[in-house]
């Protein structure tokens, strides 16, 4: 018992994850004192611990991460703040929250995989470092990318890898792939991938499949396009949401799900706050490459009323 905390208090030392994007996430959330605050990829509190500074209403606000180490970490680094704090995927969460009645002020969903992934080998994330084919955001579930790459068929490969990694040489990598297996870690992977994109560029030529590979596992685009509606329900009127994709699909995604519920229509129950998705900046791009592919976009719900009410959203009658 004493060794496991140890160990827990170690890790929670050497876990660095800068926040993406933070000036222009407290920017489009705007939060204020007493808000409450739904964050759907809590990871490491990167963007948590200043927004919750801000509103200081922790009992209404929840933490929701389905990575067990980031719930560790978590339930840590809130100890004795009274804060909700749930490991489920987004999708599960956001579904719990809206039947038992729950609604927030702010909003955010950082769909990125966190650095502490991508920094640990053993999690399988990382085309640089050699780890196990194993991509589990949550290392309880059974799929893994051990299974995807050796056991499922060379057509099934194909087409995860041209839906979920837009690369052209598809058919040619799956090929690759089920000749040479089994394959055994991502070093392995990343090899067997290079083949098919001979000479040099800028980005590693496995980076598409390690990115399809990663979605599938994860059931990302699928739980993400689930889950939109069900967060905009979640907001209170008026309330704002800030979502961060990381590669087109997830843009395109959170994109047309916001664009379908807002407008110049009768129906429309949110306004857009970013007409075209936000990047880093320069200086951000300094100290956190890896932000260079994040792009956020937000909106805020529409406060409707009665006729002749006053309107404090838009400010007037």
């Amino acid at each position: 018992m004493i060794l496991q905390k140890q160990k827990q208090e170690k890790m929670h030392q050497n876990i660095k994850h800068n926040p993406v994007l933070l000036e222009e996430v407290l920017h489009y959330l705007k939060p204020k004192t007493g808000d409450s605050y739904l964050d759907l990829t809590a990871g490491y509190g990167g963007h948590a611990n200043p927004i919750l500074e801000i509103t200081g209403n922790n009992k209404e606000s929840y933490l929701v991460d389905r990575d067990p180490n980031a719930i560790d970490f978590l339930n840590q680094e809130f100890k004795g703040h009274e804060i909700n704090i749930l490991n489920q995927d987004f999708y599960s969460a956001s579904k719990q929250l809206l039947s038992s009645g729950q609604r927030f002020d702010l909003i955010l969903a950082d769909l990125g995989v966190s650095s502490p992934h991508l920094n640990e080998p053993k999690r399988g994330f990382s085309i640089g470092q050699e780890g196990p084919l194993d991509m589990r955001m949550d290392q309880t579930q059974t799929l893994d990318a051990y299974e995807i790459i050796n056991v499922y068929s060379e057509k099934k490969l194909a087409n995860i890898i041209k839906d979920y990694g837009e690369d052209p040489k598809y058919i040619k990598i799956a090929n690759l792939i089920v000749h040479n297996r089994p394959i055994k870690n991502t070093t392995e992977l990343a090899k067997i991938v290079s083949k098919a994109w001979p000479g040099h560029s800028k980005t590693h030529p496995a980076t598409r499949t390690f990115q399809a590979i990663r979605i599938a596992v994860n059931d990302e685009l699928n739980l993400i396009n689930k889950s939109i509606p069900i967060w905009i329900d979640l907001l209170k009127p008026g309330g704002r949401i800030v979502i961060i994709s990381f590669q087109s699909l997830e843009d395109r995604i959170v994109k047309q799900a916001l664009a379908e519920r807002s407008g110049n229509r009768l129906d429309a129950i949110l306004k857009l706050l970013t007409k075209k998705p936000i990047v880093a900046t320069k200086d951000e791009l300094v100290f956190n490459p890896r932000s260079r592919s994040a792009k956020l976009r937000a909106a805020v719900k529409i406060n409707k009323q009665k006729k002749g009410e006053y309107n404090a959203y838009t400010g007037q009658k």
